[in-house]
């Protein structure tokens, strides 16, 4: 593998207009039921984080024969958000398995038609919904020196290039948990407003000046040069056995938006 890439983590920071459909006489325009869930990145930060509106959490996964996650990236997710947010009527989880999908690499539009044709779990009631989809392929914003792990888009929408993921880890049992649980913790971070995703945190001066909505602290989870490693020092990276964990500083800026 002489070849070197760069990792690096992508959050998309895109707006969406509200939608909509008229009812069969032309009349009173019917609200779109999933609209809670195309909004931007960010936004529904403390509607995630406290119990204020919605009291539970629905997680849904959605990946191909070819692209689902291990059971101990899965489980250490629970973990994770079962340390930072409240929501006292539960977390569940859905798994949802569809076909390889082909066309690879993809778009984010394509990335988005894939939610739009196979999300099932959408925000309703006291349940707010996360919907993540584990990719069958690469991301066509890759080069042949960089690489996208993960991409949030929106304010409940995630996808993980779990492709890309195994190709780098080599399908390591070891290994590919370590990124895949790097990556899922990573991008959740930017769902939850992280680092100053709608430029409201209490601690700004953490934001990276030279990577926009990624932590200035070396060993954060959320640092952006800690995912942007050289080929030749993923094996290094990853070998040190654990996922960062996010610093004193983001944990404050979650706390601050209803967060433990």
């Amino acid at each position: 593998m002489s070849q070197y890439l760069r990792i690096f983590f992508f959050a998309s920071l895109l707006l969406f207009s509200f939608s909509g459909c008229k009812n069969d006489d032309g009349g009173e325009v019917i609200a779109d039921p999933t609209a809670e869930n195309k909004k931007a990145l960010g936004v529904s930060a403390e509607d995630l984080l406290s119990d204020d509106i919605y009291g539970s959490l629905t997680v849904e996964f959605v990946y191909t024969p070819s692209s689902k996650p291990a059971e101990a990236s899965i489980n250490a997710f629970r973990n994770f958000l079962q340390a930072r947010i409240h929501k006292p009527g539960g977390i569940f989880f859905v798994e949802t398995q569809i076909p390889d999908q082909a066309g690879a690499p993809f778009t984010l539009n394509d990335i988005k038609d894939f939610e739009e044709e196979f999300r099932t779990q959408y925000t309703e009631g006291d349940d707010i919904a996360v919907y993540i989809f584990f990719s069958n392929g690469s991301s066509s914003n890759d080069t042949q020196t960089n690489v996208t792990l993960g991409t949030a888009y929106r304010n409940t929408s995630m996808v993980i290039y779990e492709s890309t993921l195994r190709t780098i880890t080599e399908s390591d049992p070891v290994l590919l948990p370590i990124l895949e649980q790097t990556t899922m913790q990573h991008e959740i971070g930017h769902i939850f407003g992280l680092v100053n995703i709608q430029n409201d945190d209490i601690h700004t001066a953490h934001e990276d000046p030279s990577a926009s909505k990624h932590c200035i602290v070396n060993e954060c989870l959320m640092y952006f040069e800690a995912t942007n490693l050289l080929r030749s020092e993923v094996t290094r990276f990853l070998r040190r056995g654990a996922v960062p964990q996010l610093d004193p500083l983001c944990i404050e800026d979650l706390q601050a938006k209803g967060g433990k």
